[in-house]
């Protein structure tokens, strides 16, 4: 009972509650710590109990379970019997013999005890060690205390001297606080809060779990990390189980470890709340009205009940939002049919949507019904209609299963659109049991064709692991140029994302396109003709703008195979590539409500994700970022593979938010890809990262995050120096790092490829870089002339943030050949055009160093050392030793030995602490 509980460790995000902990105890000698059950409240206990322990503090732990707040006195008797044996020699005759009693007969009858002497005891305990050291009492799960022990402690602790320091931790599920009067009037209380999307995300991968699964498991456990751990858990054994890796659209397995934490979070709320709960569950927009209407009169008081137990959101319109969605599976799953069955019905005549109307109407009953089956089918096509293609997959599956058996042609005819409509909405999960259910009836090659379609279009990015998928599609395709064409783009899509060979990709969509004119399918056809085009733009194809224009040329109807996959946005793309941005952005602006209108997801993300870049090329970061946002949230909400969006996030943060976030998000999105082997994203999460780790001065690990960018962009045959701008990254880090031939060398190839495409940003970027390697091989005027005319270039092309980068580095150039005038207008300029942009991070590397001023100042400062130099120098002024910095700075001693002796050339000095003396003056 005093040992704290075997929990898994869920830490994550917790630093800054740690600190405000410790300085709520540091101020008023208590601190509150409240949260539901898995918040993680343990750990931030055990956290600055260690601390306090570090700090030769004597911590007293007490941690109750459920059991012991029905035996009177048992975590008094706990506490007690783990303090120190010396600290009760102390004591008089009756407080030790009270304290004997307790320790031996804890759960004895009380009666003859004298209590007085046992609360004085207490008291004079605490007081004898406090006079020692300071003292810490942690009551973890203080909610499980029993009555007569919560009431010693109160009695104790308001006897206590200030040296006693006491931090309580409860889980208030709608009883009272225990905490507060424990530890008193005005204690500060700290609630632990969920984690946020991007911590779920490195809980998971710190555990060894799909971070690709972040979104979902996010919104299934409320950010509650026990229980995202439980999912996660859940997710890896079902995908073990099945022998396949789970897809991130896929619905979370409430079971096992996972439903038992989702039960002990629903514990805490009475049977009568409980029912207006799981009528909450079954309904799709929940409030207190409609549950009112449902026959739950009393909604307003029950759902206030289970808001206090952090288990709902009721918002000031009545709209009931569960906090976590596993509770809603696990409050449905733990009820009897009879119980949802009558829920659904009450639902069905409270409602005011026809098309829920109907949903629950079918719900409610569980036999077939041809006219029931009929009205789900025109519900489903209502949906279709709104743009609701993923809950018209839902009924349209409900109503095949209301079907009658001898009506078998419709309902496979339900079944195989159910399979479309999941995969225009990307939901795996329903398209692959449709798709289940058409193949285990006697269906033609072309419906099972549609179906297995339908779940390569739901698969998102990982298309990896549908090799068997389309096989079996190409066999049943034979002798219909219409489905052979319909297989072949897939085809195509699939060598571009997940083998990352765009010339098999463009061969593919070439064989596609020859079997949609045989078929006169236009619609595929154009669809062909935009993936040629996209290819031969990666690989340099000259003619890749015809192609494109060709598709364009063709009827453009709606499109049944994505708006993403459609010319109109890959002129978008086009544009974007070209620096066009104001056509880029109207282009946009068209297809963002024409997208929302067909409810595909994926669609909306696309031109989100267009939007994004083509505002951050423009220098309007804060419209940036709300695109981001929203990329973001859709990603999550619809369960879209995570990689795009994450990197989506990191480009938008690490030009208009936190380098430290933009990193994070970077990672996560690195890990995502791999996971779903899609080496286009991949490619891109790893060049954001390395344009962090490049602005932040990390040169060594930027160098190696571009290589592998370079490398992937190597084996995807990728030509177009425009498509993903990495190489003046690279060639940056590369001159950063000394390596001033390599970058000169990656410079000259790649300026003559853009040079021959008329890739002219791409070209302003490389001069940039190739004024820094200029300034770095000694030649100072050639550098900064280059440089003046670059920032000019940039301005006339209207990319801003080029401008202001491009700003910095003539400002490095100029203090490096210690023109302080020059570099200090430079850097003000740039400072302007940041500021402007909205571009926070950059801004802050643009602000002019405070006299004096340490750290990257210094670094700075060292003007007449490269940066590599400057870096090594910094390290070794503050006191690292050669190897310590060697490992620092991913080089091999030798080199930081060699690298050390030019700079104590360079500054003229001797030693280590004329090194650091010349630094602060320089």
């Amino acid at each position: 009972m005093v040992a704290a509980t075997g929990n898994a460790d869920t830490s994550v995000g917790h630093g800054e509650l740690i600190k405000a902990v410790d300085h709520a105890l540091t101020t008023h000698g208590r601190a509150l710590l409240t949260g539901p059950a898995g918040a993680g409240k343990t750990e931030i206990v055990r956290a600055v109990a260690a601390a306090a322990e570090s700090r030769r503090e004597s911590v007293l732990r007490l941690a109750p379970e459920a059991a012991d707040q029905w035996i009177p006195e048992a975590s008094a008797a706990a506490l007690l019997a783990s303090v120190p044996g010396a600290a009760l020699d102390q004591l008089s005759g009756p407080q030790r013999t009270a304290i004997a009693l307790l320790r031996r007969e804890a759960d004895a009858p009380r009666a003859g005890r004298d209590h007085i002497a046992l609360r004085l005891a207490v008291v004079e305990v605490l007081r004898t060690l406090a006079a020692r050291q300071p003292v810490l009492l942690v009551l973890d799960n203080a909610q499980w205390l029993d009555a007569e022990s919560t009431d010693l402690l109160r009695f104790a602790l308001r006897l206590t001297p200030p040296r006693v320091r006491v931090l309580v931790a409860e889980c208030v599920q709608g009883g009272a606080s225990v905490g507060e009067p424990l530890c008193g009037p005005d204690v500060p209380a700290i609630r632990v809060p969920p984690l946020g999307a991007d911590e779920v995300a490195e809980l998971l991968v710190r555990h060894c779990l799909p971070a690709r699964l972040a979104g979902r498991i996010h919104q299934a456990s409320g950010g509650n990390p026990r229980l995202a751990l439980a999912l996660g858990h859940s997710l890896a054994e079902a995908a073990e189980a099945r022998d396949s890796s789970a897809h991130h659209a896929d619905p979370l397995p409430v079971s096992g470890q996972a439903r038992e934490v989702a039960r002990r979070l629903l514990a805490g709320v009475p049977a009568q709340a409980r029912r207006t709960l799981l009528l909450a569950a079954l309904a799709s927009r929940p409030t207190t009205s409609l549950l009112r209407r449902a026959g739950r009169p009393d909604a307003e008081a029950e759902l206030a009940e289970a808001e206090r137990a952090a288990l709902v959101r009721v918002g000031e319109d009545g709209t009931v939002e569960f906090t976590a969605g596993a509770l809603l599976t696990a409050l449905a799953a733990d009820a009897g049919w009879p119980e949802r069955a009558a829920g659904h019905a009450a639902l069905a005549a409270a409602v005011d949507d026809p098309v829920q109307a109907v949903r629950h109407r079918a719900l409610a009953v569980d036999t077939p019904d041809q006219w029931l089956a009929a009205e789900i089918t025109e519900a489903a096509a209502a949906c279709r209609r709104r743009g609701q293609r993923a809950l018209a997959a839902e009924l349209g599956l409900l109503a095949a299963e209301r079907t009658p058996s001898w009506l078998a042609g419709e309902e496979l005819a339900r079944l195989v659109t159910a399979a479309e409509d999941a995969g225009w909405a990307g939901r795996a999960d329903l398209a692959r049991r449709a798709t289940r259910a058409v193949l285990a009836r006697d269906a033609s090659p072309a419906d099972r064709v549609r179906a297995r379609l339908a779940v390569m279009d739901a698969a998102g990015q990982a298309l990896g692991a549908l090799d068997e998928t389309f096989a079996y599609a190409m066999d049943e395709a034979a002798g219909d140029p219409s489905l052979q064409a319909a297989v072949q783009l897939r085809i195509a899509w699939k060598h571009n994302l997940s083998d990352g060979d765009p010339v098999r990709s463009r061969d593919a969509a070439a064989e596609a396109g020859r079997l949609a004119a045989i078929g006169g399918d236009q619609t595929a056809e154009a669809m062909a003709l935009t993936v040629r085009a996209r290819m031969g733009r990666i690989l340099g194809d000259t003619d890749a703008e015809e192609i494109l224009a060709e598709a364009l040329a063709l009827p453009a109807p709606e499109v049944p195979l994505g708006m993403r996959n459609a010319p109109q946005y890959l002129a978008v793309r086009h544009a974007l590539f070209d620096d066009r941005l104001a056509d880029a952005r109207r282009q946009s602006m068209v297809l963002l409500p024409a997208v929302q209108r067909t409810g595909s997801a994926e669609d909306v993300f696309e031109v989100l994700r267009s939007l994004t870049e083509v505002e951050l090329r423009s220098g309007r970061c804060e419209a940036a970022s709300a695109h981001a946002r929203r990329a973001l949230e859709l990603t999550i909400e619809a369960g879209l593979s995570p990689g795009p969006a994450w990197y989506v996030a990191a480009m938008a943060e690490a030009m208009g938010g936190s380098f430290a976030r933009a990193a994070g998000y970077a990672r996560r999105g690195i890990q995502a890809s791999q996971e779903e082997q899609d080496q286009v994203f991949l490619s891109r999460s790893l060049h954001a990262l390395g344009l962090v780790e490049l602005a932040t001065g990390e040169a060594a690990k930027a160098v190696a995050t571009l290589r592998r960018v370079a490398a992937l962009e190597a084996a995807q045959q990728v030509v177009d120096p425009s498509v993903l701008r990495w190489h003046g990254e690279l060639a940056e880090a590369l001159i950063a790092a000394d390596a001033h031939c390599e970058a000169a060398e990656l410079l000259d190839r790649v300026r003559t490829t853009a040079l021959g495409l008329g890739r002219t940003g791409v070209v302003a970027a490389l001069d940039r870089a190739r004024g820094l390697c200029l300034s770095a091989q000694g030649e100072a005027d050639e550098a900064v002339h280059l440089l003046e005319a670059t920032a000019r270039r940039f301005a006339d092309l209207q990319l801003p943030l080029e401008r202001g980068r491009t700003l910095l580095a003539l400002a490095r150039v100029e203090r490096r050949r210690r023109r302080r005038a020059p570099a200090r207008a430079a850097l003000r300029a740039a400072a302007e055009v940041f500021g402007l942009a909205g571009a926070a991070p950059w801004t802050e590397l643009a602000r002019e160093p405070a006299p004096g001023e340490s750290g990257g100042a210094q670094v700075q400062a060292a003007a007449v050392l490269t940066e590599a130099e400057s870096r090594l120098a910094l390290l070794v002024s503050q006191g690292a030793s050669n190897q310590e910095a060697a490992a620092k700075l991913f080089l091999s001693v030798k080199t930081v030995e060699a690298r050390l002796t030019r700079i104590y050339q360079k500054l003229d000095v001797r030693s280590r602490a004329q090194l650091a003396t010349a630094l602060r003056t320089l």
